[in-house]
């Protein structure tokens, strides 16, 4: 007895796609989010040396995945975006708790408890604005300059901070006002227009100097000295670099009018 013919016709039937994320570089970005959750989980718990450390791995992480991803061609849509989501927690998330755990909950004993919270979600809605505009603007933005402080940056002036002053036994209470103002003004920073330097211009393929090795074998030097104070010290610079330069183009744009006048 002949068996009754299928009505689909094989052929036609579209081969199906592997469907899957890449390794390597998405296991980068996962460690990076695992150092981001620990400091969380270490702030709860006071250690705060261990939260800000935590946070510096979860900046080194970030730096290498993407590197890890164009080296390999194992770039993805998947991975810009779960690069995104960590960046949020490690570099938006992470910092505001530890700030808060560490210092802004201690403006309940002066009656202002709405203003410590408050402070740490503007940093933590500052960070979450500046990562949708980076992602909107991957396409178009300029090479040479961020627009607004980026969000690891910020994050190492706050872990630099809890860092350099755990190391020199201050507690976090006696800063309170330091960090407060230093929290609003770091988020806010991230949500601006103020243009930062990118370094991405910067060709590591050609040849330079031994004079400019020598320069980086220095800076090496120069921070395992301290590390917690040269850190905090090389990320605020790097954040008021951006006001100074703004400030110094405005007064440049102003003379130019008042000459063309």
């Amino acid at each position: 007895m002949d068996q009754p013919e299928n009505d689909i016709d094989t052929d036609e039937i579209p081969e199906r796609k592997r469907r899957g994320i890449y390794l390597l570089p998405n296991m980068i970005t996962t460690a990076g989010l695992f150092a981001g959750f620990y400091s969380i989980v270490a702030a709860m718990n006071n250690r705060f040396e261990a939260a800000a450390v935590a946070i510096f791995i979860a900046m080194i992480m970030d730096g290498i995945d993407g590197r890890v991803a164009r080296l390999t061609n194992t770039q993805s849509e998947f991975g810009v975006q779960y690069d995104s989501l960590s960046d949020m927690v490690s570099f938006g998330l992470a910092p505001a708790l530890v700030m808060y755990e560490w210092s802004l909950q201690s403006m309940m004993s002066v009656g202002w408890a709405k203003l410590g919270w408050l402070a740490a979600f503007i940093y933590t809605a500052s960070a979450a604005l500046r990562l949708a505009r980076f992602n909107a603007q991957l396409s178009t933005a300029e090479k040479k300059y961020f627009r607004g402080l980026p969000s690891p940056s910020a994050a190492g002036v706050l872990a630099g901070l809890v860092w350099a002053a755990t190391d020199l036994g201050i507690d976090g209470e006696d800063l309170v006002y330091l960090v407060f103002v230093l929290t609003i003004s770091a988020g806010m920073l991230m949500a601006s227009n103020i243009r930062y330097f990118s370094f991405k211009e910067f060709n590591f393929k050609n040849r330079v100097p031994v004079v400019a090795l020598l320069l980086v074998v220095l800076v090496y030097a120069f921070a395992s000295i301290d590390p917690p104070k040269v850190l905090f010290t090389g990320f605020m610079i790097y954040m008021i670099s951006g006001v100074v330069y703004t400030l110094v183009g405005v007064r440049r744009r102003r003379k130019a009018r008042r000459r063309v006048e």
